[in-house]
């Protein structure tokens, strides 16, 4: 099983890589620039016109593989890495929608949050529903580190599970800031789902976080600093529906907390920004959020952020290991 992924994540790789070449080069010819937020830091400003909507790349590299390299699963009934890529490639749509409006209407702005809010809890309703219907979702949530599992009531859960969902979206979208950044934090994220599905089995399971591992690896190489290309909502929301997926299909979506930790600090450090500015009418807490910006303006390289972030990102995955070893 394990030459298996190996195998999955040097295919990927290699597509992603050639099919970058092809993404780029068409890209630039649609002049699908990135407008850059006038409120960010000042030597953004340098980073306009950088070629977005990248994340097709992986989108197709992976997609192609796990087709591929799963058909023997999907010939014997196992659709599990179908059905999680098709609902991350939902999302990857509505962000490819919201990222050709901003290129060609030429502004940083795309979809009203209200219009994405809407889609995005649709497709969310809509795979919960499908696991459940497969029989890989239970209204039982699993607490990890104290291993215990709370019956829930069905339409709770759900509820539940939307906002969950929703929310992991908007969070890996809200980190995709920097060069690299969410490339590097979700690589590692992948790699712990892998290892889990490896783990427990879940062969089919195992084949896209796998998948996306070579595909994001690959793309680190165009998404470095300083960027070729960006991943675009297009990519981030994808990433986002990949993740929250993967954590949903695996039946233990509270791993998300300690799996998503850079995620989650980006959007806390966003939330304690607007609710500080309203309540003291006009102060900042932080010099500029998220927390990537604030620590831009302390010093930190976009290098060091990419470092620094993965590495505790990987740090809380080896944390939730842990925390899930009774799970089965």
């Amino acid at each position: 099983m394990e030459k298996q992924m190996l195998l999955t994540i040097g295919v990927s790789f290699v597509l992603t890589l050639v099919i970058g070449r092809f993404v780029l080069t068409e890209l630039r010819k649609l002049k699908a620039g990135q407008e850059i937020r006038k409120d960010g830091p000042a030597w953004h400003s340098g980073k306009a016109g950088t070629p977005t909507m990248g994340g097709i790349m992986f989108m197709i590299g992976a997609g192609v593989t796990i087709f591929v390299l799963g058909w023997q699963e999907m010939l014997e009934g196992r659709f599990a890495h179908l059905y999680v890529y098709l609902f991350a490639l939902i999302f990857g749509m509505i962000g490819f929608v919201d990222d050709y409006r901003k290129v060609r209407q030429h502004q940083n702005e795309g979809l009203t949050a209200k219009q994405k809010f809407i889609l995005q809890l649709a497709a969310a309703v809509v795979f919960l529903s499908l696991m459940r219907y497969e029989g890989m979702l239970t209204p039982w949530l699993y607490v990890p580190f104290v291993n215990i599992s709370i019956e829930i009531n069905w339409i709770v859960y759900l509820m539940f599970a939307a906002f969950v969902i929703v929310g992991c979206v908007n969070a890996v979208n809200l980190t995709d800031g920097i060069d690299g950044q969410a490339t590097g934090v979700t690589f590692v994220v992948m790699g712990f789902f892998t290892v889990v599905a490896l783990f427990w089995k879940l062969t089919p399971l195992a084949l896209f976080p796998a998948a996306l591992m070579g595909g994001l690896a690959a793309f680190f190489l165009y998404n470095h600093h300083p960027a070729k290309v960006f991943m675009g909502d297009t990519g981030s929301l994808f990433l986002g529906g990949a993740v929250a997926a993967l954590a949903f299909a695996m039946d233990m979506p509270l791993i998300l907390i300690p799996v998503g930790i850079v995620y989650i600090m980006e959007t806390l450090s966003d939330i304690i920004q607007v609710v500080y500015f309203k309540a003291t009418h006009g102060k900042r807490f932080f010099k500029m959020a998220p927390l990537h910006h604030h620590l831009e303006l302390s010093g930190w390289s976009e290098a060091k952020l990419v470092t620094v972030f993965s590495a505790v990102t990987l740090a809380f995955c080896v944390l939730a290991w842990l925390g899930i070893q009774g799970r089965y």
